[in-house]
């Protein structure tokens, strides 16, 4: 029996289907053919939509962006970003380290993230009592980066990483850097990292909360072993990987893609996904 193509065969079964981001809705340019078309007629046939990204910004800011790259955001019922999980952690007291030297794709990110909470964004790691690491700018191989969590390694600062991802994909193909590859690599050394955002579990269950569903009622759709199919088997709930995102390079010409998958899954300790699809629609 052939793979599914996409989506629409394998959701049926499910209350709520909750869509990784890059590399599932859109490069980070455009939307993926056939996503807007698949949100549409998911959210027609009753389908629950959620977004559950490894974004360092909160969710406001990435639902206006998957707005404005053209894809139906009233078709979506909630955004659930690492950055808005770790932002609610502050908000609630549930972090300390009130400093920040925030290290962010753009200019600005880091003070639009704070907005509302009792933390200031420093400049200097001097005055830091943690490192914030939401993201890496664009193009950029995180050199300058590296230097200033090599500082903050020597003077023993924990790192917040509201990233996980190592690398995400881009409209040319290539894949860029993310900060969960240096957060990870901070870990290595022995620094201390808190981590926010798929596979770590804290951030699903707020997702279940604030959806008020639950677990096996749910479909995780992702195109990263790592972050979005381990996450998806930890809380119990199905998952289906994404080809053409991520690994879309490793897929190619591949005529049974789910043993593909299932040997990446292996070789990262996980089960096989229940479902592999090339697209959303």
């Amino acid at each position: 029996m052939a793979d599914p193509t996409s989506l629409l065969e394998v959701a049926d079964p499910y209350e709520v289907i909750v869509l990784d981001q890059w590399g599932v809705l859109h490069n980070g340019s455009t939307p993926y053919p056939g996503a807007a078309r698949a949100l549409n007629a998911l959210a027609s046939s009753g389908k629950r939509l959620a977004v559950l990204s490894n974004s360092g910004k909160r969710a406001a800011p990435n639902a206006k962006r998957i707005a404005d790259i053209g894809l139906p955001i009233d078709d979506i019922e909630l955004t659930m970003t690492s950055g808005e999980a770790c932002w609610q952690d502050y908000r609630d007291g549930k972090r300390k380290g009130k400093k920040l030297l925030a290290i962010t794709g753009r200019p600005g990110d880091a003070l639009a993230w704070a907005d509302g909470l009792d933390v200031s964004i420093t400049d200097t790691l001097e005055t830091a009592e943690a490192v914030l690491l939401m993201g890496i700018p664009e193009g950029s191989k995180a050199q300058a980066e590296q230097a200033v969590l090599d500082d903050a390694f020597q003077r023993g600062l924990p790192v917040v990483c509201t990233n996980p991802d190592r690398a995400s994909p881009r409209a040319d193909g290539v894949l860029q850097v993310s900060p969960g590859t240096l957060a990870h690599a901070y870990e290595d050394r022995g620094g201390d990292v808190i981590f926010y955002g798929k596979p770590h579990r804290p951030v699903f269950e707020r997702l279940l909360q604030s959806l008020g569903a639950r677990a096996e009622h749910c479909l995780m759709v992702g195109d990263s072993m790592e972050h979005d199919i381990a996450g998806a088997q930890g809380i119990g709930m199905a998952s289906a990987f994404v080809t053409s995102g991520l690994h879309a390079s490793e897929f190619e010409g591949i005529t049974d893609a789910s043993a593909l998958a299932g040997a990446i899954a292996s070789a990262q300790g996980l089960l096989p996904p229940d479902h592999v699809i090339n697209r959303l629609g």
